[in-house]
């Protein structure tokens, strides 16, 4: 899934990035082109795109949720509404074993190139290539030239910025850090709400400070803030997030992440879509309310549909630009299990122009004259 975003990136940095610096590199089997047309050969493969549900299959899942969702949790029982959502989403050794499997899998096993990449410095990044070693040298003659200017803040000399929300012990972080190696003009921020969790980030071998900050921050908290001013941010990843936050909380989240992009810039949006195998498997008695559920860790996860987020999104002030329901079959080839798996994405772009009318902000289409 990191790679659906590392390219998304992409196609927002390209004309950003020197040509010279551009990769001619593209996946064999793009993601979106994987298609059964052989019910014969469907456990070739861990996973097919665009999947069809039929209406037997549709009805089976709505009957599921009615059935999970007739009993609802008593609101006596429910965890208090702020406690809940500033819980941590994973205990400390949860957080360990999967930094440990993560950066294991992601940096030595997935890159058979870079064997001995986990015994480099702090300072090196994943796969550098020539140009990279280019702009490393780069680096070192303006540390020569004399004392780096101290920066109003984080990332302030970037020309390019980007946040992930959520970003856990780094799953996506380094990828991205990766994928931005040969863009010196660039920076990433990243957080999370488990301090433990960001900690690790900050310890691992890839972290660059001079090309990435992450601390620890509440997005349900309003007046936490963050170590950047609003209005600067080229892209935003919100990635299977929103669905942890209540419901009557999710406006208020996108409304402030809204006033981070800069005119122009874009959120890049996936989460759980109504019907997944996830909401699925929910037992009666773990419903909160509609289409919204408790885990047995006291975790909580919501289920959309297309339409809640295109009003959210265009609520918050942000333009649609792609907003879709992503069906894939998963499979599970050792235990020969086929489960249906049901994603909104979306793109949604700050306008490039406002004005003010009436005391009233109205947003004006881009002059192409």
């Amino acid at each position: 899934m990191n790679v659906i975003w590392r390219n998304s990136i992409s196609c927002v940095r390209i004309r950003k990035v020197p040509h010279r610096y551009q990769s001619g590199h593209h996946p064999v089997a793009p993601l979106g082109t994987r298609i059964l047309t052989d019910p014969a050969k469907v456990f070739e493969h861990n996973m097919w795109d665009h999947m069809q549900w039929s209406k037997e299959a549709a009805a089976t899942a709505r009957k599921k949720v009615e059935e999970n969702s007739a009993e609802r949790v008593l609101l006596e029982e429910q965890v208090d509404q702020k406690t809940e959502e500033t819980m941590k989403e994973f205990s400390w050794d949860h957080v360990k074993a999967n930094a440990a499997n993560c950066f294991s899998r992601m940096h030595c096993l997935t890159m058979p190139e870079q064997k001995n990449h986990c015994r480099k410095s702090a300072g090196s990044a994943d796969g550098q290539s020539k140009a990279g070693s280019d702009f490393s040298n780069l680096d070192a003659k303006e540390h020569r030239k004399g004392p780096v200017k101290t920066e109003l803040f984080p990332g302030s000399s970037a020309t390019f910025r980007i946040l992930e929300v959520g970003c856990g012990v780094g799953n996506s972080v380094f990828p991205i850090l990766n994928t931005l190696q040969n863009a010196p003009e660039s920076f990433l921020y990243c957080c999370d709400f488990a301090s433990e969790a960001v900690e690790l980030v900050k310890l691992h071998l890839s972290y660059r400070a001079g090309q990435c900050c992450a601390f620890v921050h509440d997005i349900c908290d309003d007046g936490s803030p963050y170590p950047f001013p609003d209005g600067i941010l080229d892209v935003i990843l919100l990635v299977f997030v929103l669905s942890s936050i209540h419901p009557d909380r999710m406006q208020g989240v996108l409304n402030r992440l809204s006033k981070l992009l800069k005119p122009g810039g874009m959120l890049l949006f996936r989460d759980y879509g109504r019907h997944d195998q996830t909401q699925l498997r929910f037992k009666r008695g773990h419903c909160l309310s509609e289409n919204f559920y408790v885990r047995g860790d006291g975790t909580r996860v919501y289920f959309f549909t297309k339409g809640e987020v295109h009003n959210m999104f265009c609520k918050a002030g942000l333009d649609e630009k792609q907003n879709l329901v992503d069906h894939r079959l998963q499979v599970n080839r050792k235990r020969q299990v086929k489960m249906h798996r049901v994603w909104v994405q979306g793109k949604f772009q700050k306008p490039l122009h406002l004005t003010q009318k009436s005391s009233k902000l109205v947003f004006l289409p881009l002059s192409h004259g």
